[in-house]
């Protein structure tokens, strides 16, 4: 038998079923037309801003990193909810214009930006955070074509990284960013050519569940930000400090204690020099807004039991939860929370794995977890679902397709 991750808090439930925004989810399913459905709930998407808010400094802007969920309602949802939105790619630009959001709030970062999309950021007014000195100079030359002054960020790769992060997108050689060392001189180059300077942009890693290791991490970024800030000899207008605050997956995690990051970041603030007392800052959070208000639903169409151990059968599986089977970039598989919806909160009485309808035994869901007795056309909960599924999953693998989305 192997544990499952927390189920996070705020789902109900309504007679025996899992509830998501006071909707029964076999009710959801019916109304979506078929599972596998994934669900987002606006209410906790609410509930975590809300939280969010209280417990970071008023000076500080929150944005969203909407590689993280792409779905169109729930961008218009987010669109009301943070100060902006960061895109990786041009077919993302165009998903947070369509939701309504002003292209002066939108920043897009990533290596490998084509000239047509730099071109149309440009012409949008949409803050470009450069990856590199080569893509600042096609952002100038672009510019000067255009007639029109491009909104450059720097973004930086720094000699540090976050510790105990999942992912670190900062110290050493990176293909994000540029070195720190090399910031000053391209800062100063593109003031000079008559780019609207807009600042830096300092993002060093993700998934961090340590609030100590998130703190330590932002205490460096704004050391970072003030020395690169001296040897330009301008204050930079925005700075983006990055994100990295997880959620608890597995079993063994807890939450990221938000109350002490935004005191010790406050602090910060507070001690800051003189020079950037104009300056605006924001973190750029993905996972962290979206990851705990989804859950993925999908039906046990078969039950078997091979050499003694119990297979649940399902009609979803990697290609919509690449991440929940353990293969997007899980060094170790470990279980997601899970549940049977239609037999929410009742007791364990089981062993059983939780697989998908794919051809592959790395379609798991859940391994061994120790679950109520479930058969066919039970539905299944796959939690923390919201961020890194849909969009970040094979779907078309096999000739699967998609599966649905909805928003309540």
């Amino acid at each position: 038998m192997k544990a499952t991750g927390p189920i996070p808090p705020g789902y109900d439930i309504i007679g025996s079923e899992l509830a998501i925004g006071g909707v029964m989810c076999s009710a959801l399913v019916e109304q979506a037309g078929d599972t596998p459905l994934f669900v987002y709930s606006a209410g906790h998407l609410r509930q975590r801003m809300a939280d969010l808010r209280a417990a970071m400094p008023e000076r500080l802007a929150i944005h969203y990193a909407m590689k993280a969920n792409p779905y169109s309602p729930l961008l218009s949802l987010m669109n009301g909810l943070v100060d902006g939105f960061d895109v990786a790619s041009g077919g993302e630009l165009e998903l947070a214009l369509g939701a309504g959001v002003e292209a002066a709030r939108i920043s897009f970062a990533g290596p490998g930006k084509r000239d047509r999309e730099i071109e149309h950021a440009i012409s949008l007014g949409v803050t470009l955070n450069c990856e590199s000195e080569g893509e600042a100079a096609r952002a100038l030359a672009i510019g000067a074509q255009l007639g029109m002054a491009p909104r450059i960020a720097i973004r930086v790769n720094p000699s540090f990284d976050l510790k105990g992060s999942g992912m670190k997108m900062g110290g050493g050689a990176k293909q994000f960013g540029v070195d720190a060392e090399r910031v000053p001189a391209l800062a100063q180059h593109l003031i000079a050519a008559g780019a609207d300077w807009r600042g830096f942009h300092i993002y060093a890693g993700s998934q961090a569940l340590s609030a100590d290791a998130i703190i330590a991490m932002q205490a460096q970024t704004l050391a970072l930000v003030g020395e690169l800030t001296e040897a330009i000899g301008v204050a930079p207008p925005h700075v983006n400090l990055g994100g990295g605050f997880g959620i608890p997956y597995f079993p063994g995690d807890e939450q990221v204690d938000i109350q002490a990051v935004g005191a010790a970041l406050s602090a910060a603030f507070d001690a800051l020099p003189d020079i950037l007392s104009a300056t605006d800052f924001c973190i750029e959070l993905g996972r962290y807004l979206v990851g705990e208000a989804g859950v993925y639903l999908t039906r046990i169409v078969d039950r078997k039991i091979s050499h003694g151990e119990i297979f649940l059968i399902t009609d979803g599986g990697l290609h919509h939860q690449l991440a929940a089977s353990g293969n997007f970039g899980t060094v170790i598989r470990r279980n997601y929370p899970v549940a049977i919806a239609t037999r929410f909160g009742a007791e364990p009485e089981e062993v059983a794995s939780i697989v998908g309808c794919l051809c592959t035994p790395l379609d798991k869901l859940s391994d061994s977890a120790h679950l109520p007795r479930a058969d066919v056309g039970d539905l299944v909960a796959i939690f923390c679902a919201g961020a890194y599924g849909a969009s970040a999953s094979p779907a078309h693998f096999l000739g699967q397709g998609p599966a649905r989305e909805m928003l309540v």
